[in-house]
C-alpha cells in the first residue's frame, strides 16, 4: 500500500468514526466514509494489544492489507476505510482473513462481486 492509501492521522480516523457506517462480523468491524472525487480507496487499520503480541498483530494487519490488495478491483474505490480486528482474528490464517473481510464488505455492500 502506498501513502495515497492510508489513513494514518488520529482526526481522520475520528471523522471516519463520527461519520461514516459500521459493519461487523466476528472478526472485524469495518467502518466506510464515502469521499466524493477520491480516485483510489484509502484504508486504516486499528489492532489493540488486547489481541495479541506485536508479531500476531502485525500478522492481522498484513493479511488485512494483503486482501485489499487481491480485492482492489472488486471494492468501491471512492471509499476511506477503517478496519478494527477483534480477538477471533488473531486464530486465522491468511484465507480465513481474506473470505471475513469478503463477508464483511458484502454486507456493506461496496464489494462488486465475490469469486
Amino acid at each position: 500500500m502506498n501513502k495515497r492509501q492510508r489513513v494514518k492521522k488520529n482526526g481522520e480516523f475520528q471523522k471516519i468514526f463520527k461519520r461514516g457506517k459500521s459493519f461487523a462480523n466476528r472478526q472485524f468491524v469495518v467502518y466506510l466514509l464515502p469521499k466524493e472525487g477520491q480516485q483510489e480507496f484509502r484504508i486504516g487499520l486499528s489492532v489493540s494489544k488486547k489481541v495479541g503480541n506485536a508479531v500476531v498483530r502485525n500478522r492481522i494487519k498484513r493479511y488485512i492489507r494483503q486482501s485489499f490488495l487481491e480485492l482492489k478491483d472488486e471494492i468501491n474505490q471512492n471509499m476511506d476505510y477503517v478496519i478494527i480486528a477483534r480477538n477471533q482474528a488473531a486464530s486465522l490464517d491468511f484465507h480465513e482473513s481474506k473470505k471475513s473481510l469478503q463477508h464483511v464488505l458484502k454486507v456493506a455492500k461496496v464489494i462488486k462481486k465475490i469469486n
